[in-house]
């Protein structure tokens, strides 16, 4: 009888077995696809509208004898109490004519011909997002970004000129390093705006697990790093990590309330003009700016596997 069991039970081991080894491959290629990754950001800027105190150009003019009516022309209301006053036909015709005018610019603004609130309190911004892959080898890339997250304001508008330039200055210097790109620009109302801008940073920086160098808004954060481990649990040297390092993420995310067209990356070529556009940017244009870059901290890695995960999006170049 016991032999018997035996004999039924050794095929059910065998599998148990090579599923069990199966599915420690699998996930000790998953740990080191998703391994912790480190990320770093700097950014600042104001979706805040303009000032109610802002005044048209075309409507600012000065009140003329109290005849001047906000909405463009002059109130019929201020002559009514000529009217039947013996006024003559010719202050009848003025009537008339500012009747007609206020019409005229009530039909407009109704019709949508005059949307002075929507241009001047809620303009239209365009969202861009340049992203660079770079070699490993980029780490000049890498300590510029640090020094820049470091030392920089870009709570001010002159910081956030600054911080835009620097960054692309520093791509547009290495395109030897140059490996994938990708551009992207939306179109939203002020109010939409930031959330626009917000939904597409939290998307990169979800894409590693801890935010270990931080500057937004003049708030420098930095956060100390942990051993890297290997699938087996092994301490891995920063030696190590650096021979297993392949790519660098730098990405760009610009608001900016001047129109922006960005080619799509085939090619060297594109991902040059891409970044010659954005940090061409006047200060007074930009209303927010964040550079994200992972890896961050000394020894991480960044593999063609991570790649593959988070980026798939990306271009060769």
């Amino acid at each position: 009888m016991i032999d018997k069991l035996r004999a039924l039970l050794k095929p059910m081991v065998k599998t148990l077995v090579a599923v069990g080894l199966v599915l420690t491959l699998v996930f000790a290629q998953t740990g080191d696809a998703f391994a912790a990754r480190s990320g770093g950001r700097i950014g600042g800027g104001s979706f805040r509208s303009p000032s109610r105190g802002y005044s048209s150009p075309g409507n600012s003019y000065p009140s003329r004898g109290g005849g001047y009516y906000p909405g463009g022309g002059f109130s019929p209301f201020f002559y009514l109490p000529f009217l039947g006053g013996g006024g003559g036909s010719l202050l009848s015709l003025f009537v008339m004519i500012a009747v007609g005018g206020f019409l005229l610019n009530t039909f407009r603004r109704v019709a949508g011909g005059d949307n002075f609130e929507g241009d001047v309190y809620n303009p239209q911004v365009s969202i861009a997002q340049i992203q660079v892959g770079l070699l490993a080898e980029a780490r000049n890339v890498q300590s510029k970004l640090d020094q820049l997250a470091e030392t920089v304001n870009a709570d001010t508008a002159s910081g956030r000129m600054y911080l835009l330039q620097e960054t692309s200055l520093e791509l547009l210097r290495h395109p030897e390093y140059w490996t994938y790109g990708k551009t992207g620009v939306q179109q939203a109302k002020l109010d939409r705006a930031e959330a626009v801008f917000n939904q597409l940073s939290l998307n990169e920086r979800g894409k590693f697990t801890t935010e270990t160098l931080s500057n937004v808004n003049n708030q420098l954060r930095q956060a100390q790093t942990n051993a890297a481990l290997n699938s087996t649990g092994e301490l891995v040297t920063v030696e190590q990590e650096q021979e297993r390092a392949e790519y660098i993420i730098v990405t760009l995310l610009v608001a900016a309330t001047r129109p922006l067209q960005l080619p799509k990356i085939n090619g060297q070529d594109d991902l040059r003009q891409a970044l010659q556009t954005l940090g061409s940017l006047d200060g007074s244009a930009i209303v927010a700016v964040e550079a994200i870059w992972t890896p961050q901290a000394n020894g991480d890695a960044l593999t063609t596997d991570d790649i593959l995960a988070h980026y798939p999006d990306l271009k060769l170049v």
